[in-house]
C-alpha cells in the first residue's frame, strides 16, 4: 500500500506551488488588484523556494511516488529549477510592466504559478493521466494569460487561437494516449514498455499522434501555426514565459515518453522526431527572414530552436537528453533577456516592438545595444558564446547517432537564421537614430544585463558544472 505520508517529502516543491496558488487566489480575492504586486513578489520567491526544494531534495535514485504516478529523479530535478527560475524572472518582469501599464491584476501570479505547478507534473509524469494532468493545468492557465489585455483586438484572438488549437491537440493527446492503453492494457510508463513489443501498428500510431500533440505544445513544425500570433498578440512578459517554462516543460516530457515507456521502439519513432526537428529548423529560420515584428521574428527563433532541442532527443541515447538538457538551460537566459529589452522600448508610453525601432540604438543607449548584441549572437551561435556550446552539444548528439543528414540540415538551418539575428545587430548599430525612447526600470535593465552576462563562457566553468549536472540527471534517471 502506498505510504502517502512518506512521499510527501518528495513533492514539496508542488506542495509549496499549489499553497501559495490557493492562498494567493483567496488573498487576491479579499484584497483585489492592489495586492498584485506584493503577490507577484511573493510569488516569484515562491518559484524560487520551489526550484531550491527540488534541488535539494534531488534523490540519487528515482523514487517512484503514489503508486506509479509520479516520479522524482534527476531529470525532473533539473527541468523544475529551469522552469523554477525563468517562470520567476518573467513573472517579476510582468509585475514591472503591468504598474507601467495599469494592467496589474492579482490574477497574473496565481495563473502564473499554477502553469508551472501543470509544468512540474509533466516533467514528473509517469503514466498517461498524469501527463494529460499536468499538461491541462499548465494549458488552461496559459489561455487565459494570452488573453490578457481583455479590451485588445489582438490579445483576445491570441487567446482564442491558443484555446482552439490547443483543444485539439488536447484531444490528438486523449486520442493517441487511448490507442496506447488500448494497446499495451495500462496507463504505466513502466507496463507499457513491458508490453510495447506486442503493441504492433497501432500501438505506434497512438505514440505519433501523442508526438503530435506535444509538438503543438512545444512550438514544432509544422504544429506552430499559433506561435507567431500568440506571441505578438500576447502581452510582452506573458511572450516571454511561454518562450521559456513551457518549452523546457514539453521537451523533458516528449524525452520522458520516448526513452521511457517506448525506449525499445527507438528505429520507429526516431523517424517522427527527425522530421519534426528539421521541419522545425527549416521553418523557424526562413520564415523569420521576413518578419519585421520583434515578437514574430522572435516566436520563429523559438520554432527553430525547438528543432535543436529535437534533433538532440532524436538521436534517442543518454548524449541526446543530455545535449537537450544543456542547450535548454543555455537557450533560456538569452530569449528571456531578448524579450526585456523588447520590454524596455516604451515611447511616449507605448510600446514598439518593430526592428526599425531599434534602429540607432547604440548612439542613444550604448549599454542596451551591447546587452542585444551579445544576446543575438549568443542565440545565433557565435562562437564562442554559450548559445554555440548548446547548439554545439546537439550537433554532437545527432552525429554520434549516425543522424549527420539531420545535423547537416540543422547548419544549413542555424547559418540562414543567423541572417535574421545579425539584421537586429546591424540595425542597432549602423542605422541612423530612430527617435528616442523611455528610460527603462531597474527591474528590466536589470534582467537585461544578467542575461547578456549569462552568455559569456566565463562560463566555461559555469558550463563544466552544467553539463555535468545534466550528465548527472541523466545516469540517475534512464
Amino acid at each position: 500500500m502506498t505510504n502517502f505520508a512518506a512521499e510527501l517529502p518528495w513533492v514539496q516543491p508542488e506542495l509549496i506551488l499549489a499553497i501559495f496558488a490557493l492562498a494567493g487566489a483567496v488573498a487576491g480575492a479579499w484584497f483585489g488588484d492592489k495586492s498584485a504586486g506584493a503577490l507577484s513578489w511573493i510569488g516569484a520567491l515562491t518559484l524560487v523556494t520551489a526550484g531550491v526544494f527540488g534541488i535539494v531534495y534531488d534523490p540519487s535514485t528515482p523514487q517512484i511516488l503514489f503508486g506509479g504516478a509520479l516520479v522524482v529523479d534527476g531529470f525532473a530535478t533539473f527541468a523544475k529549477a529551469l522552469i523554477a527560475f525563468s517562470a520567476a524572472v518573467t513573472l517579476l518582469l510582468g509585475a514591472d510592466h503591468f504598474a507601467t501599464t495599469n494592467e496589474r491584476r492579482f490574477e497574473f501570479p496565481v495563473l502564473t504559478v499554477l502553469s508551472v505547478l501543470g509544468m512540474f507534473i509533466m516533467v514528473g509524469a509517469r503514466d498517461l493521466i498524469t501527463l494529460y494532468v499536468g499538461v491541462e493545468l499548465q494549458s488552461l492557465a496559459a489561455y487565459v494569460l494570452a488573453a490578457w489585455r481583455r479590451d485588445d483586438a489582438r490579445s483576445s484572438e491570441a487567446g482564442l487561437k491558443y484555446f482552439v488549437l490547443g483543444a485539439i491537440s488536447s484531444g490528438l493527446l486523449l486520442y493517441g494516449a487511448s490507442f496506447v492503453y488500448g494497446f499495451t492494457g495500462s496507463v504505466r510508463f513502466d507496463e507499457i514498455a513491458a508490453n510495447a513489443a506486442d503493441g504492433g501498428v497501432g500501438l505506434l500510431f497512438g505514440l505519433v499522434l501523442m508526438l503530435c500533440a506535444l509538438g503543438f505544445k512545444m512550438s514544432a513544425a509544422p504544429f506552430h501555426m499559433w506561435t507567431p500570433d500568440v506571441y505578438e498578440g500576447a502581452p510582452t512578459p506573458v511572450t516571454a514565459f511561454f518562450s521559456a517554462a513551457p518549452k523546457v516543460a514539453a521537451v523533458v516530457l516528449t524525452a520522458r515518453l520516448l526513452y521511457e515507456p517506448f525506449a525499445d521502439l527507438v528505429d520507429q519513432w526516431r523517424q517522427v522526431v527527425v522530421a519534426l526537428a528539421a521541419i522545425s529548423m527549416l521553418v523557424g529560420a526562413f520564415a523569420a527572414l521576413v518578419q519585421t515584428n520583434l515578437k514574430r521574428l522572435m516566436a520563429y527563433s523559438s520554432i527553430n530552436n525547438i528543432g535543436f532541442a529535437l534533433m538532440a532527443l532524436a538521436a534517442g541515447t543518454a548524449e541526446g537528453a543530455k545535449s537537450a538538457l544543456l542547450f535548454l538551460a543555455i537557450y533560456l537566459p538569452s530569449t528571456i533577456g531578448v524579450f526585456a529589452v523588447i520590454l524596455a522600448m516604451r515611447r511616449d508610453g507605448k510600446a514598439v516592438e518593430t526592428i526599425d525601432d531599434l534602429s540607432g540604438l547604440a548612439t542613444r543607449r550604448p549599454w542596451m545595444a551591447a546587452v542585444i548584441t551579445f544576446l543575438m549572437f549568443s542565440l545565433a551561435g557565435v562562437p564562442p558564446l554559450a548559445g554555440f556550446f548548446g547548439k554545439l552539444a546537439t550537433f554532437i548528439a545527432a552525429v554520434e547517432a549516425g543522424l549527420a543528414p539531420l545535423a547537416i540540415v540543422g547548419g544549413l538551418a542555424a547559418v540562414v537564421a543567423a541572417a535574421y539575428y545579425l539584421r537586429i545587430v546591424a540595425a542597432v548599430w549602423f542605422k541612423p537614430a530612430a527617435a528616442p525612447m523611455q528610460n527603462a526600470s531597474g527591474t528590466i535593465v536589470l534582467t537585461a544585463s544578467a542575461a547578456a552576462a549569462l552568455v559569456f563562457p566565463i562560463l566555461l566553468i559555469a558550463l563544466g558544472a552544467l553539463e555535468s549536472w545534466a550528465a548527472a540527471a541523466i545516469a540517475t534517471s534512464f
